[in-house]
């Protein structure tokens, strides 16, 4: 499947805890069938300054950032989940109720 992200590359939707953040962007593809597709992709990332005093980012995380990680990806899930319900029902199609 061929993807690309939103135009201009900019992200669908940012959530952060302190210097931890999950960003979702948006994508669209062809599937294997040529058909139209379009899905969320989700990138984890962790600011930090150097020795130089710039911003720099990173996918590695320290012990102390998987909470706020947990945290950022679990409201990153609950958009993504709540997002598709609506655009599901937005095409008049029937969607399911996810249980708990």
């Amino acid at each position: 499947m061929e993807k690309s992200e939103t135009p201009n590359n900019a992200p669908e939707k940012k959530f952060s805890t302190g210097v931890v953040s999950a960003t979702i962007w948006k994508n669209s593809g062809t599937s294997k069938k040529g058909e139209p597709v379009e899905f969320r992709t989700i990138s984890l990332q962790r600011r930090y300054t150097d020795k130089e005093g710039n911003w720099q980012s990173t996918n590695s995380l320290r012990i102390n950032d998987l909470p706020k990680a947990t945290l950022v990806l679990n409201k990153a899930y609950e958009y993504i989940v709540l997002k598709e319900q609506a655009d599901s029902s937005d095409t008049n199609e029937i969607s399911e109720e996810i249980v708990y």
